[in-house]
């Protein structure tokens, strides 16, 4: 899955660099190459969160270009979330009518993300969420410890939400859940600094992307502000902040971000400091 989750972040870069000007016609040749291969790597990775998270990281590209507002999409929102409300009875049944277990097959896996009757994975992870929420509970303030979760969730399991692949050992993995991971080991403080970093690089990807005047730095802002949206996306299904593999472009990403955006900002200043000596000048 970590594998899967790293596949995604690379995927936009990759289709930036065969839009990009500045780029030679070989880089761009092997860039079309690389896409390909990221492509066939992700969808035998069987990795359903990271399939999910490129599908809806072309969403948000497709909102960036076209540039729909924000209300518009609040409504759209508020839409959505009324009509899930409204078939909510509807919703459930499929749900419960599903028993398409994780499988070799591309099909019945994908249709597996939604099995929450016979699909460990899916089980195992509504486990381990709850055991994150009531390790809150616990220690809603300061947590139990960063990195501690593996070690200490074991006790905070219900036999009811159990699974095949359930452990006491904490040797399987962790919150699955890059939000409530932090929730459980540094408490409602750590999970809001975690949204707070992802609030604000969300904010200030679009300014970068927004204010670009030239066409290429435009597409390396989309290209690794996407990357970052799929693996905020996936971080709602699995965490791996903990592993240099992921945590590496996940901050290099950041902060090419924050570096555009404060290369922006310094060259608004000293055209405004040009402007404003010229104007004392006449």
């Amino acid at each position: 899955t970590s594998y899967g989750a790293i596949l995604a972040m690379m995927i936009p870069v990759a289709a930036g660099f065969i839009f990009n000007n500045s780029s030679r016609l070989i880089t761009r040749i092997a860039s079309v190459f690389v896409l390909l291969i990221l492509g066939v790597a992700i969808v035998f990775s069987y990795t359903r969160a990271a399939w999910l998270s490129v599908m809806i990281a072309g969403v948000i590209l497709i909102v960036l270009v076209l540039r729909i507002r924000f209300s518009i999409l609040m409504i759209i929102g508020i839409l959505g979330i009324l009509f899930i409300i409204n078939k909510s009875d509807e919703i459930a049944l499929k749900i419960d009518e599903n028993r398409n277990r994780s499988t070799s097959e591309l099909s019945k896996h994908l249709q597996s993300m939604s099995d929450m009757s016979d699909d460990a994975s899916n089980l195992e992870r509504i486990n381990r969420w709850s055991c994150a929420l009531r390790m809150f509970e616990e220690k809603p303030i300061l947590g139990w410890g960063p990195g501690t979760y593996m070690f200490q969730y074991a006790p905070f399991q219900v036999t009811r939400e159990k699974t095949l692949i359930s452990t006491n050992a904490g040797n399987r993995g962790n919150a699955h859940s890059e939000y409530l991971g932090p929730l459980a080991e540094s408490g409602i403080l750590g999970l809001l600094s975690f949204l707070l970093i992802v609030i604000l690089t969300l904010i200030t990807g679009v300014r970068v992307y927004t204010h670009a005047t030239d066409r290429n730095s435009k597409i390396l802002a989309a290209s690794v502000f996407l990357g970052l949206c799929t693996y905020y996306i996936h971080g709602l299904l699995n965490n791996f902040l903990d592993m240099d593999k992921a945590s590496a472009p996940f901050w290099g990403f950041t902060a090419i971000l924050v570096a555009m955006d404060i290369s922006q900002k310094s060259k608004k200043n000293n055209d405004t400091e040009k402007s404003e000596e010229l104007n004392s000048q006449d």
